[in-house]
């Protein structure tokens, strides 16, 4: 665990969670994992403070629990996890292009609140979808039941683990924590609920001043509520198909960039016919025939039987073998190279991309000759990047003290004599990334700090322009004249408002280099995550 994501971890949970659970969650990720007991300890805080803040942590899965055989509960922060934090927004984005905006509702309720039931997120999702609705049109259960029901078959949401039933015995003490449990058949069944009704609108103050006293109202819900049927089934977002999802997007795109649109049609009907058969983790998808392939191809493709075979011959015969043949049953079996297709498209131009942005186009040349040659020694450096030797030499030092590169010694004699030892230059791809990692969390949580510095800066212009707002959106409401409202803006004056739009502007493109950054981190942890299962 580096500093850098030490770092990002800690600002990612005080800017979402805030101080005490920010404060909970770095100490874990420094220690380890502690006891309930060691945790009040060292940092400081309150009994309940800590249970509260461990409590949220474990509803949004950034910290796990473990019984030890000594009848204690340890705690461990799961970090990979809180830096998943970060890809929050393209979650969000990937659900509503593929689910629209109810999909987007569904996933982002899931990850704001953690775990949920799908009564819970469907009641909710109806709610706000009908706010954003036209006077006397309301969203139904049913529709948004739907949704759900779709995500669940594809495998974007699935359920949390669960505590076993176990039957209680007044003999034996429960034990301190319970061991969660989760059947792999029932991950993404949905129950059956028959959800009856259509989203509300928030009521007024005028209707809520005119209704019940809310002490009456609140003993009245009370007891008419019942538990929902799917008590207990709470529902998670699988990130992991997420990912899965990302890395067939880059496929098909690398596929389109190669060959044609044609070749990336195919690849994406192979890829969408075994996005749930197989596994996020896999390296290849399952085998398929190509009389599978070919009536599974969309409606809109009018290609013959040959034809596709041809594509597939082409395809499977490439070097970047993004589509291998694995039989000759069916017409032919194929299946899609996951990771070693989307690490080959999308991380070896990233490599050579980066020492051009860092040191410049001769460098790069250099960095891309080390990746295709492997191991060179300075002279022939020189001579293949046709590079004068004193600036080949600063540039190989430069890459060399940043990590870019390294050196290899390999004597001609046991003394290591210089003058008798062979000094060559190569890339070590899989340190070079880990380091260009390192760069992005630190970019990153500097990125993170800047957007806190300017809205920290602006604070007071931030919460005029806030009730000058709300001012308006109540005058509004009651019916105020025109002459009124104009006179309400004019309280920003025109400085002010070119100082908001300036705020705006710069807080919009540091998210949007957030976001870049992201994508790069999640090229480079695939790339990794490749290289260690490769065997």
């Amino acid at each position: 665990m580096t500093q850098a994501e030490i770092k990002l971890c800690s600002l990612l949970l005080q800017e979402h969670f805030g101080e005490i659970v920010e404060k909970i969650g770095t100490y874990l990720i420094r220690t380890g994992t502690q006891p309930l007991r060691m945790i009040v300890n060292d940092t400081g805080l309150l009994l309940d403070q800590v249970k509260k803040a461990l409590c949220v942590l474990i509803q949004h899965n950034l910290v796990t629990y473990q019984l030890q055989k000594r009848g204690f509960v340890e705690y461990e922060a799961q970090c990979k996890r809180i830096l998943r934090i970060l890809r929050y927004p393209r979650y969000i984005y990937t659900a509503k292009t593929l689910y629209s905006d109810t999909g987007e509702l569904i996933v982002e309720e899931l990850l704001l609140n953690g775990k949920m039931t799908m009564s819970a997120v469907v009641r909710k999702v109806a709610d706000r979808l009908t706010e954003t609705m036209e006077d006397g049109k309301t969203m139904d259960y049913a529709d948004v039941s739907g949704t759900f029901v779709r995500l669940a078959d594809t495998h974007f949401v699935q359920r949390c683990p669960s505590a076993p039933e176990i039957p209680e015995s007044p003999e034996a003490p429960p034990p301190p924590a319970p061991t969660l449990v989760v059947n792999e058949k029932d991950m993404y069944v949905v129950p059956r609920l028959n959800l009856v009704g259509k989203g509300k609108r928030r009521r007024s103050c005028d209707e809520e001043e005119n209704g019940e006293h809310k002490a009456k109202k609140q003993k009245r819900d009370g007891e008419s509520s019942e538990p929902p049927p799917d008590d207990g089934i709470y529902w998670q977002v699988n990130i992991d198909r997420f990912h899965q999802h990302f890395r067939d997007q880059g496929i098909v795109s690398a596929v389109a960039n190669r060959m044609d649109q044609t070749s990336s049609e195919i690849v994406r009907t192979m890829l969408r016919m075994s996005e749930v058969t197989t596994s996020s983790g896999a390296p290849y998808t399952q085998p398929l025939s190509s009389n599978e392939i070919f009536r599974s191809l969309p409606a809109g493709y009018n290609i013959v039987k040959q034809v596709l075979d041809q594509y597939l011959t082409l395809l499977a015969d490439d070097p970047l073998e993004f589509v291998g043949k694995s039989g000759d049953s069916g017409g032919g079996m194929y299946t899609v190279s996951i990771l070693f297709s989307f690490t080959l498209s999308r991380f070896h131009p990233l490599m050579g991309f980066s020492p051009l942005l860092r040191f410049g186009s001769r460098c790069a040349r250099i960095f891309r000759l080390l990746l295709r040659k492997k191991h060179l020694e300075q002279k022939q450096v020189e001579d293949f990047a046709m590079i004068p030797a004193k600036e080949a030499k600063d540039m190989l030092y430069k890459m060399l003290s940043e990590n870019f590169v390294s050196l290899q010694e390999i004597p001609k004699t046991p003394d290591h004599a210089p003058s008798r030892t062979f000094y060559l230059y190569t890339v070590n791809v899989p340190s070079s990334a880990r380091m260009l990692l390192h760069r992005c969390y630190k970019s990153v949580a500097n990125l993170m700090e800047r957007r806190q510095y300017e809205t920290r800066e602006n604070k007071r212009l931030l919460e005029k322009a806030q009730r000058v707002e709300a001012i308006l959106a109540s005058m509004q409401a009651t019916g105020a004249e025109d002459a009124q409202l104009q006179e309400i803006e004019e309280m920003i004056t025109a400085p002010e408002r070119q100082q908001l739009e300036t705020l705006k502007r710069n807080v919009n493109k540091i998210d949007a280099s957030e976001n870049q950054v992201d994508e790069t981190i999640f090229v480079l942890e695939s790339f990794i995550e490749s290289t260690i299962r490769r065997p």
